[in-house]
């Protein structure tokens, strides 16, 4: 049935204009207008659609994970660009300083961020496949 389409994952946003300069110029990612929204191609070669959704609820769940080999400079880059990783309380994810969950439950060192219409995406240490 599908074996022909092109799938892509999409999330809406409050401010399509916001979400383009957040995705090209903090993140670093080819943004294109496309759809009414636009499109964000994402390293691998996936594609994110983020359209304008005028009842725009935030994501209340990690909805896009960027795997890295190196979390502590991606921390850093991030927050350079302006981008807050330390989003929860030590009641709900303990972190560091900077907001990096180290081995929480077993799984691998993470940080969250918000995009600027409050959807989480997070950095994750990622050993890769060969791993």
């Amino acid at each position: 049935m599908f074996e022909n389409s092109r799938a892509f994952p999409g999330v809406s946003t409050d401010d399509v204009a916001a979400s383009k300069e957040f995705y090209a110029d903090r993140l670093g990612l080819t943004v294109t207008d496309t759809m009414g929204g636009i499109d964000v191609e994402l390293p691998g070669g996936a594609h994110l659609f983020v359209y304008e959704k005028p009842n725009h609820e935030p994501s209340s769940y990690t909805f896009l994970n960027f795997g890295v080999e190196d979390i502590d400079a991606a921390v850093d880059e991030l927050r350079a660009a302006g981008v807050e990783t330390k989003i929860y309380s030590d009641e709900d994810f303990p972190t560091d300083s900077r907001g990096i969950a180290r081995g929480l439950g077993g799984g691998p060192d993470i940080a969250w961020f918000k995009d600027p219409s409050g959807n989480v995406l997070a950095v994750l240490a990622d050993p890769g496949p060969d791993a």
